[in-house]
């Protein structure tokens, strides 16, 4: 196939030595921006956990306070504040 396109043997084994270099820079282009679509997931990751224990800590403190007057009048005479 190769001899009908490219004629010569040296120009056959340039043309695929291009090719060679050509598919591992195509490759190691695509590592990188692998690697950037990672760190990105990490990051949102973390902003995410971060996030949820805000609202973790939000929902804790919601569940602690006084629903009414008495309960609050009860707790400042223990002193549970």
């Amino acid at each position: 196939m190769w001899k009908n396109i490219i004629p010569g043997r040296w120009m056959r084994r340039l043309a695929a030595t291009i090719l060679i270099i050509l598919a591992s820079t195509l490759f190691l282009l695509n590592l990188r921006r692998q690697g950037e679509r990672a760190g990105r997931a990490a990051e949102r990751l973390t902003n995410l956990e971060h996030t949820n224990h805000a609202q973790r800590e939000m929902l804790d403190a919601a569940a602690d306070r006084p629903r009414s007057r008495d309960d609050l009048v009860d707790r400042l005479r223990r002193g549970g504040f």
